[in-house]
């Protein structure tokens, strides 16, 4: 996985912003969805990394879900 993205992560669980994993996840989730449409070069590696990014935003996503027992924060979008 990329520094980068664990960077952008870390941050946003830090600030406990859902929205925006959220977003991020479901661009790379489009990204990916382009990549394997792709033909004349390998996007293989490519789509490793987004791969590794979606798994990581997943992992950031889970930290920031209440605990067993609690209600949910408001999400006020």
């Amino acid at each position: 996985m990329s520094s980068s993205m664990e960077l952008i992560v870390a941050s946003h669980v830090e600030l406990k912003n859902r929205r925006a994993l959220e977003e991020l996840r479901e661009h790379r989730r489009r990204l990916l969805d382009q990549l394997r449409t792709v033909s004349g070069i390998d996007p293989t590696r490519a789509i490793e990394q987004v791969e590794e990014d979606i798994h990581a935003i997943d992992d950031g996503l889970e930290q920031l879900k209440p605990p067993p027992g609690t209600l949910p924060e408001n999400d006020w979008r």
